[in-house]
């Protein structure tokens, strides 16, 4: 049975819905044919709608059945063997054969029989290490088949054999077998599924899948020339298949679906792991608590099978519409129906919708061939401009882009495509993207050679405000970015012109000046101005953006200090509390240097006084020695005495200086940095 093609849909990402409907009148067979790189997506997509058969069946050749049918006979013709006549004979060994020779003048049997016993390589000896011997490295001299007749071992040259013939008529009806399965798989670029369908009566029987077919396309011709403007759309259509689609309902659908491809059609297998033998193993014991079945209404829940029936509504559920309101609620019905099984699916739009477009009267389209299809013939708005855009104009003048604005009113929604621009004459190409209805979009054909514009950039850092409080600077600034256009209208008409001002967006800087633009999109502004004819005009934009630096004094150095301090940018205020902050740690850090200073004297002292009393125990107090030492050392207690004081005023001096400036700084723990002693230690020798 021929299900005839009845409906198409394709879509805009690159695959194709196929509908074959008829009336069956008794259990039928459909063969369908499909190309190879399209048979895994029609077993996947693959739907059977016949009321009266409730088990139909595909089935189809996979592409390993014939290898396997190959390797199973008994000659080597499958890929897998190299398939000539030396393998063909050395795969065969064992089996009786006849071969006819070539005609010699000497007395010999024209034909050999026996059983094959291998095929021999003989090559030329050759010299290795001083000896001759036969080896594979030589060339080779000759091929023999060994055959086991009934007077022995003979030999026969391959080269002198004119005909093969097997006696066994098994081994002879496989060569056959084996040839008709290489010729019915040579060149096979197609898949054919049969479908059976067993049902009885008189009914309407559909299927439908879903296979890659070529992308549709649009093209447009739009005519400014006229009282109106005028769009003409066309839907380029292909037919890549071997069948002719004769009064085919054609549908168009522009979305961006979830597609993918699924190996079904090649077997598939799995590795499964090995286990060892259980036999003489032994069971764990095991306890279970008692368990209850829960009862409802006094009756335990009970589920039975149902046989589930192909529901014309869900094949339905396919068609793409804008609402889907007419399949959706078919689809819905058919599943709260108590007649039929109920399924749960889930319905995946996270890709947005799909906007079809179907023709009014069927369509004819040959096999192997295309056509232009109408898709829109209405008038819309059309407004022409000069579009000048900053990032094209990098060092350089630049001829603005003739543009139109369109606003699509023409009640449907507009696929992406080319428009051939018409304005009185040819004017260019333009390209659009998915045009919604009642959206505008700017579309650019051509260049106005009569209007130059170039831009400059200007680019400064003004000083906002800045303080200090509790050992905190903060300055505030603002960076200032100005793109100046400049543009000269030779021609002498006026003209509208569109300056598309590319945002700032990677570092966050807001709009200034002017503070209002035509439109915004996701990374420009788009202002709208009057080019006069003859004239030149200046257009600028200014954009800011903030920035604050903190600093804190805690751990500032007196160079950056001083940098600051002596910055005119900075107020008087902020500049006179750094040189504060600088005297206050110049004077922190010399008290505290000179309580270093101080107590680095007193170690000195006692170092001296420890010497000079190792020396007097050496010589004696009463010596003339030990009371030159016994005075000395006097002095030096003296010495010790008078330094403890100016220490303990020096180290309050220094906690009042460091106590002083940290409250400054913000920070009351602050200690001035110590400093090490890199001076050489003296001698504690005695003299």
């Amino acid at each position: 049975m021929e299900l005839p093609l009845k409906r198409i849909s394709l879509f805009s990402s690159g695959v194709g819905y196929f509908e074959h409907s008829g009336k069956a009148e008794k259990p039928e067979h459909v063969s369908l044919s499909f190309k190879n790189d399209a048979v895994n997506d029609a077993l996947k997509s693959l739907a059977i709608n016949d009321p009266a058969s409730d088990f139909p069946a595909v089935s189809y050749s996979s592409p390993e059945a014939v290898e396997e049918s190959l390797q199973s006979l008994k000659v080597g013709l499958s890929s897998k063997k190299k398939g000539g006549i030396l393998d063909i004979l050395d795969s065969l060994r064992g089996a009786d054969i006849e071969v006819s020779l070539l005609p010699s003048d000497t007395v010999a049997p024209s034909s050999v029989s026996g059983r094959i016993l291998a095929v021999d390589y003989e090559f030329v000896p050759v010299k290795f290490d001083g000896e001759t011997t036969e080896t594979k490295a030589g060339e080779l001299r000759d091929v023999l088949l060994l055959l086991l007749t009934a007077g022995g071992i003979r030999s026969v040259p391959i080269k002198n054999i004119t005909n093969y013939a097997y006696r066994d008529k098994k081994i002879s009806a496989d060569f056959n077998r084996a040839l008709d399965l290489l010729l019915s798989a040579r060149d096979k670029k197609s898949v054919d599924l049969s479908l059976s369908l067993p049902g009885e009566g008189s009914r309407e029987v559909s299927l439908s899948y879903v296979i890659p077919a070529p992308v549709w396309k649009a093209a447009y011709h739009l005519d400014l020339g006229g009282e109106k403007p005028l769009l003409q759309g066309w839907a380029v259509v292909d037919n890549d298949s071997n069948s002719d689609w004769n009064d085919v309902e054609l549908s168009l659908v522009i979305g961006r679906p979830v597609s993918f491809i699924q190996n079904l059609y090649a077997p598939y297998h799995t590795d499964r792991p090995v286990l060892p033998l259980a036999i003489a193993n032994f069971a764990k014991a095991r306890t279970y608590e008692s368990g209850t079945l829960p009862f409802r209404n006094g009756a335990v829940a009970s589920f039975s099978p149902r046989r589930s029936t192909v529901r014309e509504d869900i094949n339905r559920s396919f068609s793409v519409n804008e609402n889907n309101e007419e399949s959706s609620s078919d689809y819905l019905a058919a599943l709260n129906d108590e007649s039929v099984s109920k399924v749960e699916t889930a319905r995946a739009r996270d890709s947005g919708d799909q906007f079809e477009f179907t023709f009014r009267r069927p369509v004819n389209l040959a096999r192997r061939s295309s056509a232009m299809f109408p898709l829109v013939d209405s008038p819309l708005e059309a407004e022409k401009f000069l579009v000048l855009t900053d990032d094209e104009m990098t060092g350089c003048s630049l001829n603005p882009a003739i543009s139109v604005r369109l606003t699509n009113t023409t009640g449907m929604k507009l696929p992406a495509g080319p428009i051939t621009v018409y304005d009185g004459a040819y004017a260019g190409d333009a390209l659009v993207g998915f045009l919604p209805e009642n959206e505008q979009r700017l579309i650019s054909y051509g260049e106005d050679l009569t209007v130059t514009g170039f831009i400059d950039w200007e680019n400064e850092t003004v000083l906002v405000s800045a303080s200090v409080a509790e050992g905190c600077v903060t300055i505030k600034r603002r960076e200032i970015y100005k793109r100046i256009y400049t543009v000269r209208n030779a021609a002498d008409i006026a003209k509208k012109l569109i300056i598309q001002h590319r945002k700032r967006i990677f570092n966050d800087a807001v709009l200034v000046e002017p503070t209002e633009y035509m439109e915004e999109t996701f990374d420009c502004y788009r202002f709208k101005t009057d080019l006069p004819a003859g004239a030149e005009i200046s257009f600028t934009v200014t954009e800011e953006k903030p920035l604050t630096k903190m600093l804190t004094l805690v751990g500032m150095s007196e160079d950056v200090m001083l940098t600051y301090a002596a910055n005119g940018e900075l107020p008087a205020g902020v500049r006179e509390s750094f040189g504060k902050a600088m005297a206050l740690k110049k004077k922190a850090d010399e008290e505290h240097e000179r309580l270093e200073e101080l107590a680095a004297e007193k170690e000195k002292l006692i170092e001296d006084q420890e010497r000079i009393r190792k020396n007097l125990e050496s010589a004696g107090s009463s010596s003339p020695h030990g009371q030159k030492y016994l005075k000395r050392m006097n002095t030096i207690d003296e010495k010790i005495d008078a330094l403890d004081g100016e220490i303990a005023a020096a180290e309050k001096q220094a906690r009042e200086a460091a106590r002083t400036y940290g409250k400054f700084i913000g920070d009351e723990s602050w200690k001035p940095e110590i400093r090490k002693d890199d001076g050489d230690e003296d001698d504690n020798n005695g003299d």
